[in-house]
């Protein structure tokens, strides 16, 4: 167990990856809800989640003339639909299954006379089964749920202060339900070359759409069966030549050659003296990785 005044609680993937794999999909099910009602945005930025003082958040969505949002709530463990008319339902949340999850949220969007309707195959899980067919993800451990939120809160805070050096254009930090993680993603302003695609349930024009422009991205995730462990990232679209043999910082940061990404492990920043500085360390030279070696015009584009 972790305790309430701990900055950097413990997140192993192998305690509570049951409870991980389930929250994706519910987070699956809001975001597409979000998607299925707000304007198109560049680079898909009217899908993702933020975090919150109490979870995660849609921020408003529009519906005709009214609106309503969306909030996990990880301290009463509760799904809450906030409208603009001071309308209001909730959803526990509780080990319960994705279809059980996905028919309450229906139905609560339905009493309110919100009609709206998603598309139900997972995004980018392979494999993945439809929510209304999902009876065997049904896991949900209010602690871990509870303690993501608490390292979301960090990665949030220090994703904002490395965003705030760059003048260009920049992502808001964001939480992806796709791929569930938190990115802000950095843009050189030029265009990118066509991007290949073959991301699982997830078209290839909507990925070329993502990735329109050369990047360079880094985040938080938590971890996966691919990757079991939590870990700080950074990737360039398109990786520049020389990018994966780069010194960067901190010593415990590597360049994960599958993934084509630098990683730097969740538990060697909680572990450190400085988190902060280490994080900023870390964030600070893979970006640079991708800006020196792409030719960036940091001149223009970064805060001195």
């Amino acid at each position: 167990m972790s305790t309430p005044t701990e900055t950097f609680p413990p997140l192993p993937w192998t305690e509570w990856k049951d409870t991980c794999t389930t929250l994706h999909l519910w987070t699956q099910i809001v975001g597409k809800i979000r998607l299925a009602l707000s304007p198109m945005m560049n680079h898909w930025w009217q899908v993702p989640l933020y975090v919150t003082a109490r979870g995660l958040s849609t921020s408003p969505i529009p519906f005709k003339n009214r609106s309503f949002q969306i909030d996990f709530d990880f301290f009463a463990h509760e799904l809450v639909i906030l409208c603009a008319s001071g309308s209001v339902r909730k959803v526990a949340l509780k080990p319960r299954t994705v279809a059980d999850f996905y028919e309450a949220v229906m139905s609560a969007l339905q009493e309110l006379h919100y009609e709206v309707k998603i598309l139900t195959q997972p995004s980018e899980i392979v494999d993945g089964i439809p929510f209304e067919k999902d009876t065997i993800h049904a896991s949900y451990d209010a602690e871990y749920a509870h303690r993501f939120w608490r390292v979301l809160v960090q990665a949030d805070r220090q994703l904002r202060e490395f965003r705030a050096d760059f003048l260009g254009k920049s992502s808001p930090v964001h939480f992806f339900w796709g791929s569930f993680d938190l990115a802000v993603t950095r843009f050189s302003g030029r265009r990118a070359p066509e991007h290949p695609g073959g991301v699982p349930h997830l078209a290839d024009w909507a990925v070329r759409e993502a990735y329109s422009h050369e990047v360079s991205s880094a985040g938080f995730w938590p971890g996966s069966e691919m990757f079991p462990e939590a870990a700080y990232y950074a990737y360039a679209y398109p990786e520049p030549d020389g990018f994966k043999d780069f010194k960067i910082e901190p010593p415990e940061a590597y360049y994960h050659p599958d993934m084509r990404e630098f990683i730097l492990p969740y538990d060697a920043v909680r572990n450190s003296e400085n988190p902060d500085e280490t994080v900023a360390k870390f964030l600070k030279t893979t970006y640079e990785a991708a800006a020196e070696l792409a030719n960036w015009n940091r001149a223009e584009l970064e805060r001195k």
